[in-house]
């Protein structure tokens, strides 16, 4: 899974007819501390996040075990918006 924000979307008016109907969201990654981690990220929307909600998703073929994804070309799902997200910051002797 990968933790990330929403920055912006994706409007395509021609696209695999698969992705009919499927909101298509940019997330940048985000280290669990909140910093932003390189790249971005293009994911098939699931939950209705909104623009900068702290999300996660999943990559590869779980992607494609999301709901409404079975059988169609994605490679990122967002499967979930973060509420809250707590980090043990101890160092682990």
């Amino acid at each position: 899974m990968i933790l990330g924000r929403v920055v912006g979307t994706v409007v395509a008016t021609k696209k695999d007819p698969r992705l009919e109907g499927h909101k298509l969201l940019i997330i940048k990654p985000v280290s669990p501390d909140g910093k932003d981690e390189a790249g971005y990220v293009v994911a098939v929307d699931t939950v209705g996040a909104g623009f900068r909600e702290l999300v996660f998703t999943v990559a590869g073929s779980s992607a494609r075990m999301a709901d409404g994804c079975k059988d169609k070309p994605v490679d990122c799902v967002i499967v979930g918006i973060v509420d809250a997200l707590d980090v043990d910051t101890k160092p682990c002797n």
